[in-house]
């Protein structure tokens, strides 16, 4: 367990095995627990550093925005932190947000990039998602005043209600090897995850049968066989 200070916040992170640097970015509301079927796999050959995004776990919320260009910047200070210059990335959901948003905005910063059920922009959760979570965001308006946890919650919620803002076009820039991965059953609509791998040049896509968005917890077993073969692609490659 280890901590690093980043704009008024209090960043923990893990670290775990030897290799290449390998960061493993959550999604919203959870931590870096939700990767616990994958860190002993990828240990075994790459250096893992599992992170709490800003407001999560064991980080603190600090100052200023929250949004996904300050949580990219998080990702550099806990690279600093290990003295990595460069990492491949894997982002989970407002991970994959967040891993999208490094790539574009620090570029140098990112060896391989995997994105796993990411979103582009609100309207890409598509509609089964993005009701309940925008129904939960209003409804919390009034507790939100009351208590600083419920407070929290409802900023977070802001975070799929409001955010990002990543046009397609972007992500041309983009020039790392990258795997784009999915559940089946996964609510954000396939035709928006395909428009992900589609503008990124060369970029994977792979369908996780019989899995929804976390797929990473519900078919570890193919998730992690499919990032562990594209990351040996993608050092071969380098």
């Amino acid at each position: 367990m280890a901590f690093v200070e980043a704009a008024g916040a209090r960043l923990h992170y893990e670290e775990r095995g030897d290799g290449e640097p390998l960061v493993l970015l959550h999604g919203n509301g959870e931590d870096l627990g939700y990767f616990a079927a994958q860190t002993a796999d990828f240990a075994a050959r790459y250096r893992v550093i599992a992170l709490d995004t800003r407001a999560h776990g064991r980080s603190t919320r600090g100052d200023g925005p929250l949004d996904f260009a300050r949580l990219a910047d998080d990702v550099c200070a806990v690279l600093d932190a290990v003295g990595a210059p460069s990492a491949h990335v894997l982002g989970y959901s407002d991970g994959g947000n967040t891993a999208l948003t490094l790539a574009l905005r620090r570029p140098e910063r990112v060896r391989s990039l995997i994105v796993n059920g990411a979103n582009l922009d609100p309207r890409g959760l598509g509609r089964r998602f993005r009701v309940p979570v925008t129904a939960a965001w209003l409804l919390a308006a009034p507790a939100a005043r009351l208590s600083q946890r419920l407070a929290r919650r409802r900023e977070l919620l802001e975070l799929m209600v409001r955010h990002p803002h990543i046009p397609a076009a972007d992500l041309s820039a983009i020039a790392v090897p990258t795997l784009v991965i999915v559940g089946e059953r996964d609510p954000i609509p396939r035709r928006h995850t395909e428009l992900i791998a589609r503008s990124i040049p060369g970029a994977e896509l792979v369908i996780v049968p019989d899995a929804g968005h976390p797929c990473a917890a519900e078919r570890p077993d193919v998730f992690d066989a499919v990032v562990l073969d594209f990351l040996a692609r993608a050092e071969a490659r380098s």
